[in-house]
């Protein structure tokens, strides 16, 4: 399960949307419309679905590549 990014149009920085999901339900999910309050700039941005990603956890990332480095030896 990651976080639901979206990135501020102001400063390019990706943003936590407060949302949780994996990236496959994430993906077959309807289209849909929010607004997430940006801690950065203090405003809400408005934005759909197909604008946002899901960013896995760390510890995640780190396990698979871990498992790749193991299987490409």
């Amino acid at each position: 399960m990651g976080e639901v990014m979206i990135k501020c149009p102001g400063t390019g920085h990706a943003i936590p949307t407060g949302m949780k999901a994996d990236r496959e339900s994430f993906r077959s999910s309807p289209v849909f419309f929010a607004r997430t309050f940006c801690l950065i700039r203090q405003v809400n941005h408005e934005w759909f679905a197909r604008e946002a990603w899901v960013r896995e956890p760390k510890e995640k990332s780190r396990m698979h590549g871990a498992a790749f480095a193991l299987q490409s030896a």
